[in-house]
Protein backbone atom coordinates (compact mmCIF):
# COMPACT_ATOMS: atom_id res chain seq x y z
CA UNK A 1 0.00 0.00 0.00
CA UNK A 2 1.54 3.29 -1.12
CA UNK A 3 0.71 6.37 0.95
CA UNK A 4 1.33 10.09 0.68
CA UNK A 5 2.03 11.08 4.29
CA UNK A 6 1.23 14.72 5.07
CA UNK A 7 2.49 15.86 8.50
CA UNK A 8 1.67 18.94 10.50
CA UNK A 9 3.82 21.66 8.93
CA UNK A 10 5.57 22.15 12.31
CA UNK A 11 6.45 18.45 12.76
CA UNK A 12 10.09 18.76 11.80
CA UNK A 13 11.92 19.18 15.07
CA UNK A 14 11.74 18.49 18.80
CA UNK A 15 9.11 16.12 20.16
CA UNK A 16 6.99 16.39 17.02
CA UNK A 17 9.95 15.33 14.90
CA UNK A 18 10.59 12.29 17.11
CA UNK A 19 6.91 11.39 16.88
CA UNK A 20 7.06 11.56 13.09
CA UNK A 21 10.14 9.33 13.04
CA UNK A 22 8.33 6.78 15.22
CA UNK A 23 5.29 6.93 12.95
CA UNK A 24 7.34 6.22 9.83
CA UNK A 25 9.06 3.29 11.55
CA UNK A 26 5.67 1.82 12.49
CA UNK A 27 4.53 2.23 8.88
CA UNK A 28 7.60 0.36 7.65
CA UNK A 29 6.87 -2.47 10.09
CA UNK A 30 3.34 -2.79 8.66
CA UNK A 31 4.65 -2.82 5.11
CA UNK A 32 3.18 0.60 4.33
CA UNK A 33 5.23 2.45 1.72
CA UNK A 34 4.93 6.09 2.81
CA UNK A 35 6.27 9.05 0.87
CA UNK A 36 6.55 12.17 3.03
CA UNK A 37 5.19 15.41 1.56
CA UNK A 38 7.91 17.97 2.22
CA UNK A 39 6.20 21.03 3.72
CA UNK A 40 7.42 23.91 5.86
CA UNK A 41 4.26 26.00 6.19
CA UNK A 42 0.51 25.55 6.43
CA UNK A 43 0.02 27.04 2.95
CA UNK A 44 2.44 24.52 1.47
CA UNK A 45 0.28 21.65 2.73
CA UNK A 46 -2.71 22.61 0.57
CA UNK A 47 -0.56 23.48 -2.45
CA UNK A 48 1.49 20.30 -2.09
CA UNK A 49 -1.54 18.00 -1.94
CA UNK A 50 -3.25 19.89 -4.77
CA UNK A 51 -0.26 19.36 -7.09
CA UNK A 52 0.67 15.81 -6.00
CA UNK A 53 0.40 12.92 -8.47
CA UNK A 54 -2.32 11.21 -6.49
CA UNK A 55 -2.81 8.48 -9.09
CA UNK A 56 0.48 7.03 -7.82
CA UNK A 57 -0.88 6.57 -4.28
CA UNK A 58 -3.47 4.37 -2.62
CA UNK A 59 -4.31 7.03 -0.01
CA UNK A 60 -3.35 10.42 1.38
CA UNK A 61 -2.75 10.36 5.13
CA UNK A 62 -3.05 13.52 7.26
CA UNK A 63 -0.86 13.20 10.37
CA UNK A 64 -1.80 16.08 12.64
CA UNK A 65 -4.84 17.80 14.09
CA UNK A 66 -7.98 19.34 12.62
CA UNK A 67 -6.00 22.15 11.00
CA UNK A 68 -3.80 19.68 9.12
CA UNK A 69 -6.89 17.75 8.01
CA UNK A 70 -8.48 21.00 6.80
CA UNK A 71 -5.47 21.88 4.65
CA UNK A 72 -5.13 18.34 3.26
CA UNK A 73 -8.84 18.23 2.40
CA UNK A 74 -8.67 21.54 0.54
CA UNK A 75 -5.70 20.24 -1.45
CA UNK A 76 -7.56 17.02 -2.27
CA UNK A 77 -10.56 18.93 -3.61
CA UNK A 78 -8.29 20.99 -5.87
CA UNK A 79 -6.47 17.95 -7.26
CA UNK A 80 -7.77 16.53 -10.54
CA UNK A 81 -7.25 12.98 -9.22
CA UNK A 82 -9.17 11.47 -6.33
CA UNK A 83 -7.65 9.50 -3.47
CA UNK A 84 -8.96 8.10 -0.16
CA UNK A 85 -8.12 10.09 2.96
CA UNK A 86 -6.62 8.57 6.10
CA UNK A 87 -6.34 10.24 9.51
CA UNK A 88 -3.64 9.97 12.19
CA UNK A 89 -4.50 12.18 15.22
CA UNK A 90 -1.33 13.99 16.29
CA UNK A 91 -2.62 17.54 16.83
CA UNK A 92 -3.77 19.63 19.77
CA UNK A 93 -7.35 19.35 18.59
CA UNK A 94 -8.42 16.06 17.01
CA UNK A 95 -12.17 16.56 16.99
CA UNK A 96 -12.85 14.90 13.65
CA UNK A 97 -10.62 11.92 14.47
CA UNK A 98 -12.64 11.41 17.66
CA UNK A 99 -15.70 10.79 15.48
CA UNK A 100 -13.74 7.94 13.88
CA UNK A 101 -13.03 6.46 17.32
CA UNK A 102 -9.46 7.79 17.40
CA UNK A 103 -8.05 9.75 20.34
CA UNK A 104 -4.88 11.85 20.34
CA UNK A 105 -1.68 9.89 19.65
CA UNK A 106 -3.56 6.64 18.96
CA UNK A 107 -1.52 6.34 15.80
CA UNK A 108 -0.97 2.58 16.02
CA UNK A 109 -4.75 2.12 16.00
CA UNK A 110 -5.00 4.64 13.14
CA UNK A 111 -2.35 2.76 11.14
CA UNK A 112 -4.26 -0.50 11.59
CA UNK A 113 -7.34 1.19 10.11
CA UNK A 114 -5.32 2.53 7.19
CA UNK A 115 -3.66 -0.86 6.64
CA UNK A 116 -7.07 -2.58 6.38
CA UNK A 117 -7.88 -0.25 3.49
CA UNK A 118 -11.65 -0.12 4.06
CA UNK A 119 -13.26 3.13 2.88
CA UNK A 120 -16.51 4.91 3.60
CA UNK A 121 -18.07 7.75 1.62
CA UNK A 122 -18.17 10.88 3.79
CA UNK A 123 -19.76 14.31 3.49
CA UNK A 124 -17.81 17.55 3.55
CA UNK A 125 -18.92 21.15 3.97
CA UNK A 126 -18.32 23.94 1.47
CA UNK A 127 -17.97 27.62 2.41
CA UNK A 128 -18.16 30.39 -0.19
CA UNK A 129 -17.11 33.87 0.88
CA UNK A 130 -15.59 36.78 -1.06
CA UNK A 131 -15.36 34.71 -4.28
CA UNK A 132 -13.32 32.00 -2.54
CA UNK A 133 -14.24 28.45 -1.62
CA UNK A 134 -13.10 26.43 1.37
CA UNK A 135 -13.98 22.91 2.45
CA UNK A 136 -14.27 21.44 5.94
CA UNK A 137 -14.69 18.04 7.56
CA UNK A 138 -15.49 19.13 11.09
CA UNK A 139 -17.18 22.50 11.70
CA UNK A 140 -17.57 26.10 10.58
CA UNK A 141 -18.74 28.86 12.91
CA UNK A 142 -19.00 32.53 13.80
CA UNK A 143 -19.14 34.42 17.08
CA UNK A 144 -18.06 32.97 20.40
CA UNK A 145 -16.70 29.74 18.86
CA UNK A 146 -14.32 31.80 16.72
CA UNK A 147 -13.16 33.96 19.63
CA UNK A 148 -12.56 30.85 21.73
CA UNK A 149 -10.74 29.19 18.84
CA UNK A 150 -8.39 32.15 18.46
CA UNK A 151 -7.68 32.14 22.19
CA UNK A 152 -7.11 28.36 22.16
CA UNK A 153 -4.47 28.74 19.43
CA UNK A 154 -2.52 30.98 21.81
CA UNK A 155 -2.84 28.42 24.59
CA UNK A 156 -1.64 25.35 22.67
CA UNK A 157 1.21 24.95 25.15
CA UNK A 158 -1.42 23.82 27.71
CA UNK A 159 -2.36 20.83 25.53
CA UNK A 160 -5.93 19.53 25.03
CA UNK A 161 -7.32 21.69 27.87
CA UNK A 162 -6.55 24.80 25.80
CA UNK A 163 -10.07 24.74 24.34
CA UNK A 164 -11.76 24.58 27.73
CA UNK A 165 -9.53 27.34 29.10
CA UNK A 166 -10.23 29.48 26.05
CA UNK A 167 -13.99 29.04 26.39
CA UNK A 168 -13.91 30.01 30.07
CA UNK A 169 -11.72 33.05 29.36
CA UNK A 170 -14.04 34.33 26.63
CA UNK A 171 -17.05 34.02 28.94
CA UNK A 172 -15.70 37.13 30.66
CA UNK A 173 -16.72 39.25 27.68
CA UNK A 174 -19.82 37.87 26.00
CA UNK A 175 -20.67 39.43 22.63
CA UNK A 176 -24.13 38.68 21.30
CA UNK A 177 -24.75 39.43 17.63
CA UNK A 178 -27.94 40.09 15.71
CA UNK A 179 -27.78 37.41 13.03
CA UNK A 180 -29.68 37.29 9.77
CA UNK A 181 -29.49 34.13 7.69
CA UNK A 182 -31.43 32.00 5.24
CA UNK A 183 -31.53 28.30 6.08
CA UNK A 184 -32.85 25.93 3.37
CA UNK A 185 -35.00 28.78 2.05
CA UNK A 186 -36.32 30.00 5.44
CA UNK A 187 -35.21 33.44 6.69
CA UNK A 188 -34.25 33.94 10.35
CA UNK A 189 -33.31 36.97 12.46
CA UNK A 190 -32.05 36.25 15.97
CA UNK A 191 -29.65 37.44 18.69
CA UNK A 192 -27.05 34.74 19.31
CA UNK A 193 -23.71 34.21 20.99
CA UNK A 194 -22.59 31.87 18.21
CA UNK A 195 -23.69 29.92 15.19
CA UNK A 196 -21.98 26.65 14.29
CA UNK A 197 -22.53 24.16 11.50
CA UNK A 198 -21.15 20.69 12.20
CA UNK A 199 -20.38 17.82 9.87
CA UNK A 200 -19.16 15.70 12.79
CA UNK A 201 -20.11 15.60 16.46
CA UNK A 202 -17.14 17.11 18.30
CA UNK A 203 -15.61 20.59 18.44
CA UNK A 204 -12.15 21.48 19.75
CA UNK A 205 -11.22 18.29 21.52
CA UNK A 206 -14.15 16.75 23.38
CA UNK A 207 -16.97 19.32 23.18
CA UNK A 208 -19.96 17.24 22.01
CA UNK A 209 -21.59 20.23 20.32
CA UNK A 210 -23.62 18.27 17.75
CA UNK A 211 -24.52 14.89 19.29
CA UNK A 212 -26.81 13.93 16.38
CA UNK A 213 -24.33 14.77 13.60
CA UNK A 214 -23.24 12.03 11.21
CA UNK A 215 -20.52 12.30 8.58
CA UNK A 216 -22.56 10.44 5.96
CA UNK A 217 -26.14 11.70 6.33
CA UNK A 218 -25.99 14.45 3.68
CA UNK A 219 -26.72 17.12 6.31
CA UNK A 220 -24.96 19.70 8.47
CA UNK A 221 -26.07 20.11 12.08
CA UNK A 222 -26.90 23.68 13.10
CA UNK A 223 -26.26 24.85 16.67
CA UNK A 224 -27.19 28.34 17.89
CA UNK A 225 -26.63 29.61 21.40
CA UNK A 226 -29.14 32.42 21.69
CA UNK A 227 -29.04 35.34 24.13
CA UNK A 228 -27.82 33.98 27.46
CA UNK A 229 -26.50 35.43 30.74
CA UNK A 230 -23.01 34.68 31.99
CA UNK A 231 -24.38 32.76 34.97
CA UNK A 232 -26.64 30.65 32.78
CA UNK A 233 -23.72 29.97 30.41
CA UNK A 234 -21.56 28.80 33.31
CA UNK A 235 -24.27 26.28 34.21
CA UNK A 236 -24.59 25.19 30.60
CA UNK A 237 -20.86 24.84 29.92
CA UNK A 238 -20.19 21.51 31.73
CA UNK A 239 -23.03 19.83 29.83
CA UNK A 240 -21.30 20.42 26.47
CA UNK A 241 -18.98 17.47 27.12
CA UNK A 242 -21.93 15.05 27.23
CA UNK A 243 -24.16 16.74 24.65
CA UNK A 244 -26.81 17.59 27.26
CA UNK A 245 -26.51 21.32 26.48
CA UNK A 246 -29.13 20.79 23.76
CA UNK A 247 -31.73 20.49 26.54
CA UNK A 248 -31.28 24.18 27.49
CA UNK A 249 -33.91 26.48 26.01
CA UNK A 250 -31.22 28.93 24.83
CA UNK A 251 -29.71 26.26 22.56
CA UNK A 252 -31.35 25.93 19.16
CA UNK A 253 -30.50 22.99 16.90
CA UNK A 254 -31.47 21.61 13.52
CA UNK A 255 -30.26 19.69 10.50
CA UNK A 256 -29.82 21.58 7.25
CA UNK A 257 -28.43 21.30 3.74
CA UNK A 258 -27.54 24.93 3.04
CA UNK A 259 -27.28 28.19 4.97
CA UNK A 260 -26.55 31.72 3.78
CA UNK A 261 -25.16 34.06 6.45
CA UNK A 262 -26.19 37.60 5.55
CA UNK A 263 -25.63 39.85 8.57
CA UNK A 264 -23.71 41.16 10.32
CA UNK A 265 -21.14 41.56 7.58
CA UNK A 266 -17.47 41.36 8.44
CA UNK A 267 -17.71 38.66 11.13
CA UNK A 268 -14.71 36.27 11.09
CA UNK A 269 -15.43 32.73 9.91
CA UNK A 270 -13.52 29.77 11.33
CA UNK A 271 -13.50 26.31 9.76
CA UNK A 272 -11.79 23.40 11.52
CA UNK A 273 -9.83 25.83 13.69
CA UNK A 274 -8.64 27.96 10.74
CA UNK A 275 -9.70 31.55 10.01
CA UNK A 276 -10.90 31.56 6.40
CA UNK A 277 -12.66 34.88 5.79
CA UNK A 278 -15.65 36.96 6.82
CA UNK A 279 -19.40 37.07 6.44
CA UNK A 280 -21.47 37.17 4.28
CA UNK A 281 -21.01 33.53 3.32
CA UNK A 282 -22.87 30.60 1.84
CA UNK A 283 -22.35 27.19 3.44
CA UNK A 284 -23.64 23.86 2.17
CA UNK A 285 -23.18 20.13 2.61
CA UNK A 286 -21.58 18.13 -0.21
CA UNK A 287 -22.82 14.56 0.34
CA UNK A 288 -20.45 11.61 -0.14
CA UNK A 289 -17.75 13.94 -1.48
CA UNK A 290 -14.70 11.98 -0.29
CA UNK A 291 -13.68 8.42 0.52
CA UNK A 292 -12.47 8.09 4.09
CA UNK A 293 -10.32 5.26 5.46
CA UNK A 294 -12.13 4.25 8.64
Amino acid sequence: MRLLLVPNSCARSGQAGKQLDGLRLAMDNLGLDAELLDVNSAEQVTRGVASARLAEFDAVVAAGGDGTLFRVLNGLVLNADSCPLGVIPLGTGNAFARDLGLLKNEWIKALDIIHRGRTRAADIGEVRCADRRFYFLNIVGIGFVVEAGITASRLKFTGPVSYSLAALWNMLRLKHQHLEFVCDGASTKIDSLFLELSNSRYTGTNFLIAPEARIDDGLLDLTLLNRVSRGRLLRLFPTIFSGRHVQFEEVQTGQIRELELLKPAGMPLMADGELIGQTPARIRCLPAAIDLLC
